[in-house]
């Protein structure tokens, strides 16, 4: 592993990949990666939906009106689910567990996305998460937060430019415009 500062860095948003499946091992590396994140009161209201199927890569890559592509060009897709009955603040610890997941992939020198799915419409304007419900068969109890993308880059990016941080969103003592 790189260093945590430069995992941060380096980690970016990857929307073009190979055609190269991932290795078993790899994929089990990020599940538990999700698996160990932290939740409220170790609640782990979290559900993780793994697609690989190419057919259905290209069905899930219709479930929003636009920035859904990349799934269609992934080697695994997540569903981030999780059931707000178990846990209250379900939305923040199904996040942890993607950014943990996708952090993970980083570390292992593959590419991720996060793509938005609460609050979101397909092109017919159904809510995106009623399509994907749909197309999974995922029970109503489930609340659906996002899709990871996850594959092989097929772009670099530059790490992230310290020099471009925007500490005056920084505030110390009290809130201050700027």
């Amino acid at each position: 592993m790189i260093d945590f500062q430069s995992l941060i860095a380096n980690r970016r948003s990857i929307r073009k990949f190979t055609e190269e499946p991932l290795k078993p091992e790899q994929v089990e590396t990020i599940l538990k990666a999700g698996l160990m994140s932290p939740s409220s009161k170790n609640s782990n209201p979290w559900q993780f939906l793994l697609v690989e199927d190419k057919e259905m890569l290209e069905k899930l890559s219709l479930c929003k009106q636009s920035g859904s592509k990349p799934i269609a060009g992934c080697a695994l897709a997540i569903i981030m689910m999780a059931d707000p009955i178990i846990g209250d603040v379900w939305i923040e610890d199904a996040a942890i567990a993607s950014i943990i997941m996708q952090l993970q992939a980083e570390d292992l020198g593959l590419g991720s996305c996060w793509i938005q799915i609460r609050e979101r419409l397909t092109a017919e304007n159904t809510p995106s998460d009623e399509y994907i419900r749909e197309l999974f068969d995922i029970p109503m109890q489930l609340q659906i937060l996002s899709v990871i993308v996850f594959g092989n880059k097929a772009q670099e990016k530059p790490p992230r430019d310290e020099e471009k941080l925007q500490w005056e969103k920084v505030h110390i003592g009290k809130f201050k415009w700027q």
